[in-house]
């Protein structure tokens, strides 16, 4: 009895720091420790999505599952006073009637309410119609669509919604969020974990290793290969989850598209049909060479980075420290790529981005073009001396290069 009071009191005290702001992410996940499943919230960049809203525009949020779309939809909504229906895309009396192009039945299922919330909205056929005919037919009907995959949700809403919307791109969680509820030294001293585990909430929340093991295999699986087959109907999944895994030992790398199609034994509009769903999914980023005609350059290869470092390891069912790996500089390349990615689209940085490369094998792992100005960065765990940099100054003269490494690498990203 007096040790189920002591549980009870620490639980209180904890959840009193929670209420007072005053708890961190890890003092948090410790009340596993004491048998209660306490749900940790992390704030996330979109908090208030009334600073998105825009009068007869739908605002669309985009990003991979279990990002955390429906979870920031429905806190943001407890603040909300006026009256909401929210729906899933997948129920199909809601596809019946948002599919139906019938202004009078879909007037009729939204009438006395102010904010639709339409969520997996990708599931709804003829969305992105339908959509419109709200938007311009329904005065004062503000709309909320998510969706999990771009792959439908785009096809659908592309061309109806031109000019009828404002878009969101949701991430894993990044560095830039976990620095309001730690500080420098707390995401140095636990940077491992997210260059091994990466940031997908339930991820980050969880205490055992092995757990989040676990959780990401069932994300990758489960989750973002399972979109891909079922939304475009891939005929060969072994040939896909193949890829995935050749690429995953290739971060950092030039990726030649007759070698992948080669080491796969497809074709290669096979292979780059697989890539764009991949890119469409959010698994894979693409990230194309830079060259202004420079002899020396060479810009017709791509690199693909993943989405989620954690993803990626799951990939290839590796989750050994970093002291016992080979790969820790592409772990620590994929890591900064996608925060920096993160961080440029929570904050609106416009830039055009590549990489760099000579047929001399000199190169920059990724070059922002900012207002006209180029900026070099190097990924690098330690400070070195870079071999490109003579050549890169020369023929860029009025150009940036920083290396990014363990000393400054929060700067960069957060």
């Amino acid at each position: 009895m007096q040790n189920e009071k002591v549980l009870q009191n620490r639980t209180l005290n904890a959840l009193i720091k929670v209420l007072s702001h005053r708890v961190t992410l890890h003092e948090i996940c410790q009340l596993r420790g004491v048998g209660y499943n306490v749900v940790m919230m992390i704030p996330r960049y979109f908090q208030d999505l009334n600073t998105f809203m825009r009068p007869n525009k739908a605002l669309v949020i985009y990003g991979p599952r279990q990002v955390g779309k429906t979870t920031l939809l429905k806190n943001w909504l407890k603040t909300v006073k006026e009256k909401v229906r929210f729906v899933i895309g997948d129920n199909i009396d809601v596809q019946r009637v948002l599919s139906s192009n019938d202004l009078p039945l879909i007037q009729d299922y939204v009438s006395g309410f102010s904010l639709l919330v339409i969520d997996e909205a990708q599931n709804i056929p003829n969305i992105g119609q339908n959509v419109k005919i709200m938007i311009d037919q329904i005065p004062n009907l503000k709309i909320i669509l998510t969706g999990s995959s771009s792959l439908e949700l785009a096809g659908q809403i592309g061309e109806p919604l031109v000019g009828r919307k404002k878009s969101l791109l949701m991430f894993p969680i990044s560095q830039l969020e976990l620095k309001t509820t730690m500080n420098n030294f707390d995401l140095r001293k636990n940077n491992e974990e997210y260059i091994l585990y990466g940031g997908y909430p339930e991820v980050v929340t969880e205490n055992n290793k092995k757990e989040k093991q676990l959780l990401l295999e069932d994300i990758a699986n489960s989750y973002l290969l399972k979109d891909i087959l079922v939304l475009d109907k891939v005929k060969r999944p072994k040939v896909l989850v193949d890829l995935l895994r050749l690429l995953a030992f290739q971060i950092g790398g030039e990726v030649s598209l007759s070698e992948l199609s080669s080491n796969l034994r497809v074709d290669t509009k096979t292979v780059i049909r697989y890539l764009d769903l991949m890119q469409k999914s959010f698994i894979l980023y693409n990230l194309r060479g830079f060259s202004r005609n420079l002899r020396k350059e060479v810009n017709k290869k791509s690199k693909y980075y993943f989405y989620d470092n954690g993803v990626r390891n799951a990939l290839i069912n590796n989750f050994n420290p970093l002291s016992m790996r080979n790969d820790v500089g592409q772990l620590w390349e994929n890591f900064l790529f996608m925060e920096r990615m993160k961080k440029r689209s929570y904050e609106n940085i416009s830039a055009n981005i590549y990489f760099w490369r000579t047929w001399d094998q000199k190169e920059i792992d990724l070059i922002e073009d900012r207002d006209g100005i180029l900026h070099g960065y190097e990924f690098k765990l330690n400070s070195i001396k870079l071999k490109s940099s003579k050549l890169w100054k020369e023929t860029y003269p009025d150009s940036k290069l920083e290396i990014i490494n363990q000393e400054n690498y929060l700067d960069f990203i957060i």
